[in-house]
């Protein structure tokens, strides 16, 4: 589990509740925050203006379930990556690239493993550059499709909480006669904007700000992976890949790297 993800999203909620029990009512005060037509307005009408937005049920029902995917920890290591991938260069270049198929075999990720049967095959380096950046464009389309989905729920929040408000609003001025109506009408009104910045500001965007990084990540990732297959595929010296990738890592992480170089030589 990702602990930041949970942490911050829990520690968002604490941070309202005690905002609204720390006054003179105490516990009893979560009540007042309660409105089923409010929820209803705000809540469920956001999700139904997205369902109209995606183009289909199935589509919707998949945006919804990707919130999952910021409670997981993240998927690949930058140092992992390319130790594998200088590994398999040390493996072409002392036995060739028939031999890599067996490697291929042993490798989990279908990005790397893909890249590298296709130079196995003996396809053309070019034809592998543009299969393996066809394959990636896609992946990040996909994955910039459903951040727009929580982007665009985070704009529906507030909508609908105004949609809300400016009901109740209405509500309250046609009793505007019975005074007594006044405040539970106005604190009906001003809690569907409370729903509707909870839902923007709580759920959709640190949910889509979270999937972006995560897939910036991933992105960053297979662009190595990129890189060093066609790197091998051209029988560059493995040191010299090692060098070449290292660009994509934060100086600390180079050094890291070159500590456990060191090592692994002296061993």
């Amino acid at each position: 589990m990702d602990l930041a993800s949970i942490i911050g999203l829990i520690g968002c909620a604490g941070a309202v509740v005690y905002g609204i029990v720390s006054g003179d009512q105490g516990m009893a005060a979560l009540g007042n925050f309660w409105d089923t037509p409010s929820f209803l307005i705000v809540v469920v009408g956001s999700l139904m203006c997205m369902l109209t937005m995606r183009d289909d049920f199935g589509d919707f029902i998949n945006c919804l379930k990707s919130a999952g995917i910021i409670m997981k920890p993240p998927k690949g290591n930058e140092q992992e990556t390319i130790q594998t991938i200088i590994d398999l260069a040390n493996v072409a270049r002392k036995e060739g690239l028939l031999q890599l198929e067996e490697s291929a075999s042993n490798i989990e990720d279908e990005f790397m493993k893909k890249g590298l049967m296709l130079i196995v095959d003996g396809t053309d380096q070019e034809l592998v550059a543009s299969i393996l950046e066809a394959d990636l464009g896609c992946i990040e389309a996909r994955h910039m499709k459903v951040c727009a989905f929580w982007d665009n729920l985070a704009a529906m929040g507030p909508a609908w909480g105004m949609i809300g408000t400016l009901i109740g609003l209405i509500n309250m001025l046609k009793l505007l006669d019975d005074p007594s109506s006044i405040g539970p009408n106005m604190a009906v009104a001003l809690i569907t904007t409370l729903y509707g910045s909870l839902l923007a500001n709580w759920i959709g965007i640190p949910i889509s700000t979270k999937l972006k990084a995560i897939n910036a990540k991933e992105i960053m990732l297979k662009e190595v992976i990129c890189e060093g297959i066609l790197s091998i595929q051209a029988g560059e010296n493995p040191r010299v890949i090692e060098e070449k990738l290292k660009a994509f890592l934060a100086p600390k992480l180079r050094e890291g790297m070159s500590g456990e170089s060191s090592e692994q030589g002296g061993e």
